[in-house]
């Protein structure tokens, strides 16, 4: 039997275009992500970087927490959506915001010493091009911490429109097998990997649809239905999801992977 391929992720440029225009709303619903980018915080190596990168910033909430945990240390942020880095800018946080690709950083050889990145970079295809980037920046002894999702995110609304009309409503991302080959192959040396699953719940799936369109994550596949979505589907996903409701109201489970790696002496 052939091996399952990983899924085609979404169009950069409708990722960029998507986060873009979630920059205003985006840390108004980013419960989790804060969460999720500090526990990987918490999990960083002992270490002092003279130039560490947020790769991904977003809003730039982590370039400010990094730059109160590394205040002798020079911060540069990056992300492919120009709306997070215009929203980013006037906050402060790193000493610059660059518009880039994790696949293709703009950046010298050996000028890093930690690659900070939360919850960005399951948009990115070439995942062996990432840590092939992240290698090259790195400085001997250097640090790429991530948190990323995995395949298994979002679960119940994915197996919900299934029961609908079969479409792939809900983005893919890579098994946790997938991570682990990657980074093994890497030439980076892991210092760690686990997968912990984090459950959110609403009171009603309108507020978890507004909640992935004011973060910028909804449904991006390609491939994806177009159009509207008449009432009819509507009126059966609810009915599909209303099924999954538990006494904390309708959960939303979030496969997140956190790993550390570090570049050999």
């Amino acid at each position: 039997m052939a091996e399952a391929q990983p899924p085609a992720l979404p169009d950069k440029r409708q990722v960029a275009a998507s986060f873009s225009r979630a920059a205003a709303s985006y840390d108004g619903v980013a419960d989790l992500q804060r969460r999720v980018g500090e526990s990987l915080l918490s999990q960083l190596p002992a270490l002092q970087p003279a130039r560490w990168l947020d790769l991904g910033c977003g809003t730039g909430y982590f370039s400010r927490a990094l730059q109160a945990r590394f205040p002798q240390g020079e911060g540069l942020a990056l992300d492919i959506a120009e709306g997070m880095l215009r929203y980013a800018r006037p906050l402060g946080g790193a000493g610059q915001f660059v518009a880039g690709d994790a696949e293709c950083l703009p950046l010298r050889d050996g000028c890093l010493d930690l690659i900070f990145s939360s919850l960005a970079l399951q948009w990115c295809e070439d995942f062996a091009g990432v840590l092939g980037e992240a290698r090259r920046v790195l400085r001997p002894g250097g640090v790429l911490a991530f948190s990323s999702l995995c395949a298994g995110t979002l679960a119940e609304l994915r197996d919900s429109w299934q029961q609908v009309d079969g479409f792939a409503h809900v983005n893919r991302f890579r098994r946790e097998a997938d991570y682990r080959a990657l980074c093994a192959a890497s030439g980076l040396e892991l210092l760690g990997l686990q997968v912990r699953p984090q459950v959110l719940y609403f009171t009603d799936l309108r507020q978890l649809t507004h909640e992935l369109k004011a973060l910028g994550a909804h449904n991006l596949n390609p491939g994806r239905p177009g159009g509207l979505t008449g009432p009819a589907r509507i009126r059966a996903l609810v009915d599909a999801y209303e099924r999954c409701r538990q006494p904390q109201g309708l959960p939303a489970t979030y496969q997140v992977i956190h790993a550390v790696l570090r570049k050999g002496r």
